[in-house]
């Protein structure tokens, strides 16, 4: 069997809708006068390019781990769920919030309205994290790590009903043999990112890998690409970070990008191999960056 996953994150949709004067009275109004001042980082025009290029690769899934939108406008969930419906079937495509996707508390229901088909198990209607869709032998389990926070705060947060839930999939698809990709937006890790912007119950996050096991984590968040190995009951296993997929300037880490990662089962073992494409210096268009090496 061989599956192809591409995992894109970070798209940042622009332009943002104008706001309300009430739709800025809470921490929106910090994250609207950041945006005014960064709004050039993400340009529609690499987005769809990176759209472009998954879409000619033909992947049998992709997963997109969070923060399509900026400061949680009702006008920007609209957009959201316009840009999904573009990346492919809710069958074939899966979506987990980010903290920006989560920015104020009044933006949760819309969370669970807009990204549901995208966003729910097999067989479920509804959004419900985790949810666990079965592709083949691959076991696809999406985490939500968004939560509203204090302005400046770009934190995540899963939660012990999450955690335990997430522990009991870990255990029930490793019994079943699958191969287990887990989505989320945030590192999940101690030290995967700065004060104030890391996942706060990272501890519980590698105790339930540690016990249950995973063979694959995929993440956004810090725009860059990112490789970790995180501890399991046989071993190790990569959990590797993507830049935004709409990002332009900055350093060569920061530079829009997607991942492919193709895996193959020959009897009872397990390959992985994943390539990053992407914006070269001084280019528009994507091509390919390299493969990732998951022992980095």
């Amino acid at each position: 069997m061989t599956f192809r996953i591409a995992h894109l994150s970070d798209a940042h949709i622009g332009p943002l809708p104008k706001p309300l004067i009430r739709e800025l009275l809470n921490k929106r109004l910090t994250g609207y006068v950041n945006w005014q001042r960064r709004s050039h980082i993400h340009n529609m025009d690499v987005l769809g390019e990176i759209v472009a290029d998954i879409q000619a690769h033909r992947p049998d899934h992709i997963a997109m781990t969070g923060d399509i939108l900026n400061i949680g406008l009702a006008a920007e969930f609209r957009a959201a769920r316009a840009w999904l419906e573009t990346l492919g079937d809710p069958a074939d495509v899966s979506f987990v919030p980010g903290n920006h996707d989560a920015y104020v508390r009044g933006a949760l229901p819309w969370i669970a309205d807009t990204f549901g088909p995208w966003s729910s198990s097999d067989g479920e209607s509804h959004t419900r994290f985790p949810y666990l869709r079965i592709r083949g032998d691959m076991a696809l389990i999406g985490l939500s790590s968004g939560v509203p926070t204090l302005p400046l705060l770009a934190s995540g947060k899963l939660g012990d009903a999450q955690l335990a839930a997430f522990a009991k999939l870990l255990e029930e698809t490793g019994q079943r043999g699958l191969f287990r990709v887990v989505m989320i937006h945030h590192p999940p890790w101690r030290a995967g990112a700065s004060a104030g912007r890391g996942l706060s119950d990272a501890r519980q996050f590698e105790r339930a890998i540690a016990r249950h096991g995973v063979e694959l984590v995929i993440h956004g968040h810090n725009h860059r690409f990112m490789l970790k190995r995180l501890e399991t009951p046989s071993g190790s296993a990569p959990a590797v970070g993507v830049a935004s997929a709409s990002a332009v300037p900055g350093t060569p880490h920061h530079r829009a990008a997607w991942h492919l990662y193709t895996i193959e089962k020959h009897g009872n073992a397990w390959t992985i191999e994943g390539r990053k494409r992407g914006l070269h210096p001084g280019e528009r268009h994507v091509m390919d960056l390299g493969e990732i090496d998951f022992q980095e």
